[in-house]
């Protein structure tokens, strides 16, 4: 990296706080220089990103342009050389100390963190392959999950014909296999109860093939702008959006055949890809979401008809906001049974899974996620 690029890099981490992640940082900086080159930006997007992941190795007593290049050269070493790097190191140095009292933390999910993150891509059901040939630089990984694609080149993909078309979705393959666990029918009734902008909506509605109803929630007006507006691109249409606070006033009297609650938590399991987090995420924090997603399942789970699936997805790893929601559910709610769940196609994870899971980012090479899924017993007559 030249200089001026180490430079700006720096002010990027600089600008970083638990008030403003550095994705944020970043993209304020950036769109104030327009002069940049793609190349320039792309190095100091890297470059900050980096610095997070090896956050815990760095002497911060030293000037940051120091620590940045120190950075850079554990990521290049690591990635030459990962076995120079010692299980204990790697283990003590790469997540804060909290961590360990919440997750279980192994060699292997480490060693996941500090790898840099790929690229993945959801294409339509039954275009990946097609998808592939267009974009050039990507690969379809149907071993792991049906029309999941990594992209490894440098185009900016909001520019492409095929983006603009509906041909693919920028989705991790985590979230991905959310979408595929639900197995959402086209006649069925879905509720999406916290849809945020809408990426496993558009996705749950592919499987449908687009027909069906699917209802969408969220308590944030202006995440369901944006979800119209990815809607519409991708020609999703059959769906309706309500604003919904989490509270027991449900946007809907409707009963449906799943719901979804794809809660919003820590992110511990998207670590990887937002090694900001790390240090900036609490104890407190886990807390506080936990009660949180304890409360939204609760509510939803009213809309779930006699023999009508529910489904509860986290991207995160910690007990609290996992097992601990999942064991207070299943103890309040008698009528919901542990519903088991099989992949639809995975090399890697095949036959059935339990009810409860947890995807690790060593296992498909994307984020870290927590799935449950219940079905409510048919009421005696």
């Amino acid at each position: 990296m030249t200089d001026a690029e180490i430079q700006l890099t720096a002010r990027v981490v600089a600008a970083a706080g638990r008030e403003q992640p550095a994705d944020a940082a970043l993209r304020e900086a950036l769109g104030s220089r327009r002069l940049l080159t793609a190349e320039q930006t792309r190095a100091v997007s890297r470059a900050v990103f980096t610095y997070f992941r090896w956050f815990g190795w760095l002497d911060h007593a030293r000037p940051l342009p120091t620590q940045i290049k120190h950075a850079l050269d554990l990521a290049h070493g690591f990635a030459e050389r990962p076995e120079s790097f010692s299980d204990e190191k790697l283990m003590a140095r790469s997540v804060p100390e909290w961590v360990r009292e919440q997750v279980e933390v192994s060699p292997e999910w480490v060693r996941s963190l500090q790898t840099e993150p790929v690229l993945w891509l959801r294409a339509k059901r039954g275009q990946g392959g097609g998808l592939v040939k267009k974009l050039g630089a990507a690969k379809l990984e149907a071993t792991r999950l049906p029309e999941a694609v990594i992209y490894k080149g440098e185009e900016d993909l909001f520019r492409r014909p095929e983006f603009h078309a509906g041909e693919f979705e920028i989705q991790d393959i985590s979230s991905q296999a959310v979408g595929w666990l639900c197995n959402p029918q086209p006649a069925e009734r879905w509720w999406d109860a916290c849809a945020g902008e809408g990426g496993k909506l558009l996705h749950l509605s592919d499987l449908m093939r687009n027909r069906g109803l699917i209802w969408a929630s969220d308590r944030a007006v202006w995440r369901l702008k944006h979800l119209k507006r990815r809607a519409a691109r991708a020609g999703v249409f059959n769906y309706r959006a309500a604003v919904w606070d989490g509270g027991g006033r449900l946007p809907t009297k409707t009963k449906f055949d799943g719901v979804l609650v794809d809660a919003p938590c820590s992110g511990v399991g998207t670590w990887q890809r937002n090694p900001h987090a790390r240090w900036t995420t609490t104890p407190k924090d886990v807390q506080e979401l936990a009660a949180v997603q304890k409360r939204l399942l609760a509510h939803a789970a009213a809309s779930v008809k006699s023999g009508g699936k529910l489904i509860y997805s986290v991207c995160t790893l910690t007990r609290a906001e996992t097992v601990e929601v999942v064991n207070e559910f299943s103890a309040s709610q008698p009528e919901f049974k542990p519903l088991m769940l099989g992949w639809p196609h995975m090399g890697q994870r095949p036959g059935p899974l339990s009810a409860f899971t947890t995807i690790w980012p060593q296992d498909l090479g994307g984020n870290g996620m927590f799935i449950a899924a219940w079905q409510r017993q048919n009421k005696p007559a």
